[in-house]
Parts: structure tokens; sequence; C-alpha cells
């Protein structure tokens, strides 16, 4: 009894077919975007897009990072550098603080219990 041969598709078949370049030019594309976003994450830079396509510029569009790496969301500035003595009240420091989601950037939460500058006045 004889054995059925399977027949394999030949080397290169596909690049004819209809959908073939649609194909290739979509793996391009992700391909392209994964490099990016990969040598975006290596550098630790990342821009805001919606600021971007709004004509911010890049300079303005840049999102903030701690000295980590963490990214920094809100008002937070890490290039400010502050100090308790730069504010009145706890109330002020805590403020700053919190705009940095929590993250002590600035070094005003020396025990690490989540109150910066707790020798300050209160203003309450």
């Amino acid at each position: 009894m004889k054995k059925p041969k399977l027949k394999l598709p030949q080397t290169g078949k596909f690049k004819n077919t209809p959908g073939a370049k649609y194909v290739k030019t979509g793996l391009g594309i992700v391909i392209a975007l994964l490099i990016g976003a990969l040598g975006l994450e290596l550098t630790n830079n990342d821009w805001h897009l919606g600021k971007l396509l709004s004509g911010q510029g890049l300079e303005n569009s840049k999102v903030k990072r701690a000295e980590d790496g963490t990214i920094l969301i809100g008002k937070c500035d890490p290039d400010k550098k502050y100090n308790c003595s730069d504010f009145t009240t706890q109330e002020e420091a805590q403020e700053i603080f919190e705009d940095c989601g929590d993250y002590d950037v600035h070094g005003l939460d020396g025990d690490k219990d989540g109150i910066a500058c707790e020798e300050l006045p209160s203003k309450k």
C-alpha cells in the first residue's frame, strides 16, 4: 500500500498573494513602533501626545520623571528644588509633596511617614 505524499506549500508562494503586501506593511509598522517604544523606555523619555498634537512642542510635552525613572504626574516639577525652609506652613509643603503623587522628589518627608515638613507650624 502506498503512503500518501504530503504537499507542502512552496517557498515564496505567499509573496504572490493579494494580501501579502498589506501583511508585510503591517508587520513593518508594528516592528517600527516596538523599536521606538523600546528606545523611549531605555532612555527614560516619554511625551504627552495630547500636548504634542495641540502644538505645544517637544520641550513642553516631555513627561517629567524622578531620578529613579518614576513618572511624575500633575503639577510636580522635579527640576525645582524645595526645602522645608521655603515654606511658612506645613500645609504649603504638604501640597507640593502631594503634587508629586506622595513621591518625595524634594526630600520634604525625612521620616517617610507621608507628612512633609512636620516641624513647620500649621496654619490651623
